[in-house]
């Protein structure tokens, strides 16, 4: 009995240690020109992609073209993350879509910088909000197709944080943050009449912890004029002479609402051959889009968006707005739905401005005192703190936070 319990104890040292598993990702790809060898390889890249959504790092791809032709491609996981022996296992083709299910051995990297080693907040679902992602240069859409990027890019970002259930997600995508769109974020304030216009007053109008917000930077044709309707652009194009490529460069920002500062910030871009044609009529992130190799490019970018929002916000703490105080009883505007249950403590925090910076960040100041939950509903709980509220200036609208 003790050797069994001995060789137990090792294996779950050991696997601790590791803190390996093997996960499969399935990705597909469009064969074009009967080329089998592309098409896997962009299988395998989507693949990649779908492994590390699963274990929540960020990847990026980086392909070789020579003369229309995918020559080298390089995957990249992110510091957060490591995948080795990574190979197809199965591959099915039906017509011209190509299957691939990729295993890999996912592991979180170590000694790296840059990650952080989340506490009890980890286990939490924390409230976001995401807002539009505005073109800077809407000229560019040159379209239908295109002319809706800016919520339908959104609209995908929160499908895809839904799915992956780490957070509660809010969708406010027809709503722009900013007013002043090439130097976004440096202005978080709009003097128009809409109150939601503001990252506090959204986050607040909403119960969100944080507002996901972005800009669209470029999405221009690598070479407008390839696309000029002569015979001999025609011919260029056909014979892959002509540069046929779009960009795509979008900036993600997640701001604290509770202060309205910034708390993650990063751009992403790609940039793949364009197919007026095979771009759909449906618009941005529709099936006719994603059928373009541009429009998967997109949607990788729009995978890796999506991790490194997760990544972020896990290393945040969470924090709930006090509803109410009543003597040694204080409520909380967050409940079951968030991943609180009875039992659990918080600790509350004092929300205090300045006369002289009203419209500065708040200072948040530990009270030192913990709220047990001994009562908790789907949108909110409530639970006893060992004084009276008003002994300590506890009030609605401080804080309650788990680290």
């Amino acid at each position: 009995m003790m050797r069994t319990m001995l060789l137990f104890w090792v294996l779950s040292l050991c696997t601790g240690l590791a803190q390996g598993v093997v996960l499969e990702g399935v990705g597909h790809a469009n064969i074009r020109e009967n080329n089998l060898d592309q098409a896997r390889a962009e299988a395998r890249q989507a693949a990649m992609r779908d492994l590390a959504l699963q274990y929540q790092a960020r990847v990026s791809t980086r392909d070789t073209m020579e003369n229309g032709q995918l020559v080298g491609s390089r995957t990249e996981l992110s510091a957060m993350a490591q995948v080795r022996n990574a190979t197809i296992v199965d591959e099915y083709r039906s017509g011209n879509l190509l299957r691939v299910i990729v295993r890999a051995e996912m592991s979180d990297a170590k000694g790296k910088a840059g990650s952080c080693k989340a506490g009890q907040a980890s286990g939490l679902r924390k409230r976001v909000a995401v807002t539009a992602f505005p073109i800077t240069r809407p000229e560019q859409g040159g379209g239908a197709a295109l002319d809706d990027a800016g919520e339908q890019l959104p609209r995908e970002l929160v499908a895809r944080l839904q799915q992956q259930g780490q957070l509660q997600v809010l969708g406010a995508t027809s709503l722009q943050l900013f007013s002043n769109l090439p130097d976004a974020p440096t202005s978080q304030k709009n003097p128009a009449s809409n109150q939601l216009t503001n990252v506090v007053q959204l986050a607040r109008e909403l119960g969100a912890q944080f507002v996901v917000a972005g800009v669209i930077r470029d999405i221009g044709l690598a070479d407008p004029g390839a696309w000029g309707s002569s015979i001999l652009d025609r011919m260029q194009r056909g014979i892959g002479m002509a540069d046929t490529s779009r960009r795509f460069e979008a900036e993600v920002m997640v701001f604290d609402g509770f202060s309205g500062s910034p708390v993650f910030r990063q751009r992403f871009e790609t940039s793949a051959r364009w197919q007026p044609d095979g771009s759909g009529t449906g618009g941005f992130a529709s099936a006719g889009f994603e059928g373009s190799e541009w429009g998967q490019a997109v949607e990788g970018v729009i995978a890796e968006m999506t991790a490194a929002v997760n990544n972020a916000l896990a290393c945040q703490p969470f924090m709930a707005r006090i509803t109410r105080v009543d003597g040694n009883r204080v409520t909380l505007a967050s409940g079951a739905t968030a991943g609180l249950r009875p039992g659990d403590e918080l600790d509350l925090y004092r929300s205090q401005r300045y006369f002289d910076s009203l419209d500065g960040t708040p200072e948040l100041s530990d009270t030192g005192v913990t709220l047990t939950l001994d009562n908790v509903h789907p949108d909110f709980s409530n639970g006893r703190i060992p004084t009276e509220g008003g002994l300590i200036n506890v009030q609605r609208d401080d804080l309650a936070i788990i680290w």
